[in-house]
């Protein structure tokens, strides 16, 4: 049986915001399979910053993407055909095939998903990379303590809600930051933050140091910009930074235009004692991935974390969603429904 998969490529280097030209869609024949290997039909793809990062050819934590590579992502994959005593026909597996609608891997690459805590796409958002990022990154670098208060911008998506709400688990006050009164609006009533506050509101400074009157203890970073700048004089002495994405500048094409601020910000750094931390999550999945999971499923099942999806329909809606994530439309986890969950 010939079995065909519908990629989505990278055509060329993006300069600024990715164009439909930058993408092309082709279908291929998959190879038969080798023992040890599944067939795999992709029924949700993760959509998420860092891939912008890997169309670039600057060098990075990982490699980048080549013109012609599919492009990368995660992916929640019914197993279609196997050849490997580990996967069933039928089993729901995470896995890394990237924007596709089938794939050919071998079954050690791929992580069953069975009796899995929550619908079976949280395995790409809440429960998944996004939420461990957000765990991880937060109680092994921001270390907030009862009392303190705990910033976070694009507050609604994944990590930054994640972050939010996990922030007051351990006592401390969230505040996030967000684009839209809509936004705010989630995370004041869905989340549980103490405060939300609009980066695009000609008030912004002026909300952020109301909303922290007590200062800044623990900055968790996603976006860069005028927002991390604004909240980096919020700072109190000894004020912890993670640093996990900078989705502001991706799209930058040259650098940003006015007098130079990295001498005043280093000097914060040193008068008040700060620790900035750049991280991967990967470096944390063997020392905390199992807590997590733990930790995170709990949460969700009790309802101390709640979690949105932005979900679009079918491949073809990838490089638009895409660039919508880069300019912070989406609300909530964006993820792309590649085809239908299994009816058994």
């Amino acid at each position: 049986m010939t079995i065909t998969s519908t990629q989505i490529r990278m055509a060329a280097r993006p300069v600024g915001e990715p164009q439909d030209s930058d993408f092309e869609t082709c279908t291929v024949e998959l190879p038969d399979l080798e023992d040890g290997q599944v067939l795999l039909r992709t029924i949700y793809l993760s959509l998420d910053p860092y891939m912008r990062g890997r169309m670039s050819a600057a060098k990075s934590y990982a490699q980048p993407l080549e013109v012609g590579d599919v492009m990368v992502g995660g992916t929640v994959c019914e197993v279609i055909e196997s050849r490997s005593a580990a996967r069933e026909v039928g089993s729901i597996v995470l896995a890394y095939t990237g924007w596709q609608t089938n794939a050919v891997v071998d079954a050690k690459q791929t992580r069953l998903l069975a009796d899995w805590p929550a619908p079976v796409s949280t395995a790409l958002g809440v429960l998944g990379m996004p939420g461990f990022t957000a765990y991880a990154g937060l109680l092994e670098i921001g270390r907030p303590k009862p009392g303190e208060t705990v910033v976070v911008a694009a507050a609604t998506g994944p990590v930054g809600s994640a972050v939010g709400q996990i922030a007051r688990i351990k006592g401390a006050r969230a505040v996030g930051i967000a684009g839209g009164p809509k936004k705010c609006q989630v995370l004041l009533e869905e989340f549980g933050f103490d405060a939300a506050l609009d980066h695009r509101s000609p008030s912004f400074v002026e909300d952020l140091a109301k909303a922290t009157p007590d200062g800044v203890d623990v900055y968790f970073e996603n976006v860069g910009g005028p927002v991390a700048e604004a909240v980096g004089r919020r700072f109190n002495t000894y004020a912890r930074m993670p640093v996990c994405g900078l989705v502001a500048n991706y799209n930058d094409t040259e650098a940003p235009s006015g007098p130079d601020r990295l001498p005043g910000f280093m000097r914060r750094v040193l008068t008040l004692s700060l620790t900035i931390r750049g991280f991967i999550q990967s470096e944390f999945v063997e020392t905390h991935q199992d807590a997590f999971l733990r930790d995170m499923a709990d949460w969700v099942r009790d309802g101390s974390v709640k979690y949105r999806e932005d979900i679009v329909d079918g491949l073809d809606a990838a490089p638009d969603a895409f660039r919508g994530l880069l300019r912070g439309a989406n609300l909530g986890k964006l993820l792309v429904k590649v085809g239908d969950e299994p009816s058994g």
